[in-house]
């Protein structure tokens, strides 16, 4: 018997708009009218490509026929209930503006997110912008929708996930990591950095900034140049017009790439005076937080949450991170090190490592490289340790 939870999902239907794609529709000629293009599948007059019969094409073959869905697994009664899919990212929409370069806009409630303006025009402004320590994500541009809207519109690059395109050696991932770590390290303000990772967090807190969901996906990376055409927001292995595989120009070490923290949604600027700052527990992506799962917990403090949402890589060859890390995910939030302390400690770490290592290959836990793989990818990592290229490719 279906279960009344699973059945209360819309079934999903390619050739329908959802609730949330018919506000893109809705707003479709209004973003045009100020040069910012929506894909075909959100123009009023949209009529699926594959519906064309001279054509012939399956909706999956088809650009328009994209939607960035995932699926719900429903348990009841000890029974798996696989639900249709549902739109994941319905509250942001890429664009093409009048030079051909992309942009991405999100539809922000005002109502609900008070703070992700607030935070995000501090961190695009100067001198904040100017801060080469800043990787949090510079709004464009906040564009007001007709009265009696509820919502702004903010216009951001055109990111992709840290993973796009994969990590090819372990000095790769660790300037991801160095980033990071870059936006979360205190100041004057307390902002949320990693080293380039680490040193975002670092940035933040210094500038008594705290994100709130420092989760693996909110970090996105400059990689588009890395392509010789966009990757598509839904399947970034194939192009974003759908003409064939998005096939790679480039890697990270031969040209660094920066990385970014998005979605302030859950950020709070605190004041100096603020001390400790104190705030109940806020449950983004990362719900492993120890003091999340306390019921007698009423406030916690939020720059020692950041520390723990921060880390998380299951890779071989980052051995040498790990003291680190265990530090950082110290069940009691008082004995985690402050986003300062962690660059500062990572910075020592990485004069011990070697360069064989920093060229070696990232790999899963337990994953071996085949032979054939194994050659290609030292010849071509001598080859860039001839050239006097870095292993870690900094900024």
């Amino acid at each position: 018997m279906a279960s009344s939870y699973a059945s209360s999902f819309p079934k999903f239907d390619p050739e329908v708009l959802g609730a949330c794609e018919a506000f893109w529709r809705d707003h479709y000629t209004f973003l045009k009218g100020r040069g910012y293009t929506l894909r075909d599948r959100y123009n009023p007059d949209w009529i699926p490509s594959w519906k064309n019969a001279k054509k012939g094409q399956k909706r999956k073959e088809c650009e328009d026929g994209q939607v960035l869905t995932v699926r719900i697994e429903v348990i009841e009664e000890g029974m798996v209930l696989l639900t249709d899919a549902f739109i994941k990212y319905g509250n942001v929409a890429d664009a093409v503006c009048p030079d051909g370069s992309l942009v991405v806009l999100k539809e922000i409630k005002i109502t609900k997110s008070v703070h992700e303006i607030e935070v995000g025009r501090l961190f695009s402004s100067e001198p904040l912008s100017k801060n080469p320590k800043n990787h949090c994500v510079p709004i464009l541009k906040v564009i007001d929708l007709p009265a009696g809207s509820q919502s702004v519109l903010i216009v951001m690059p055109y990111l992709l996930e840290s993973k796009y395109p994969p990590f090819v050696t372990i000095g790769e991932l660790v300037e991801h990591f160095r980033q990071i770590f870059e936006v979360n390290a205190p100041s004057q303000m307390l902002i949320a950095l990693r080293s380039n990772a680490m040193k975002g967090l670092e940035f933040m807190h210094a500038n008594n900034v705290v994100h709130g969901d420092c989760k693996l996906d909110n970090f996105m990376a400059d990689t588009l140049s890395l392509y010789h055409a966009p990757p598509h927001p839904s399947t970034p292995r194939m192009r974003r017009d759908w003409r064939g595989p998005a096939t790679i120009r480039n890697s990270r070490t031969r040209q660094p790439v920066k990385y970014y923290l998005i979605d302030f949604g859950l950020s709070r600027i605190y004041r100096t005076e603020d001390d400790p700052p104190l705030r109940e527990p806020v449950w983004g992506g990362d719900q492993s937080v120890p003091e999340f799962a306390l019921p007698d917990v009423l406030l916690c403090d939020p720059f020692a949450v950041d520390g723990w949402e921060d880390m998380a890589m299951p890779k071989q060859g980052l051995e040498f991170m790990k003291p680190l890390l265990r530090d950082m995910t110290a069940s009691d939030p008082k004995k985690r090190p402050a986003m300062a302390e962690v660059v500062k400690r990572f910075d020592e770490i990485l004069k011990g490592v070697d360069d064989t290592t920093l060229r070696s290959p990232v790999l899963n836990v337990g994953q071996k490289m085949k032979f054939r793989k194994s050659v290609a990818h030292w010849t071509v990592q001598w080859l860039y340790k001839l050239l006097l290229i870095p292993a870690i490719p900094r900024m």
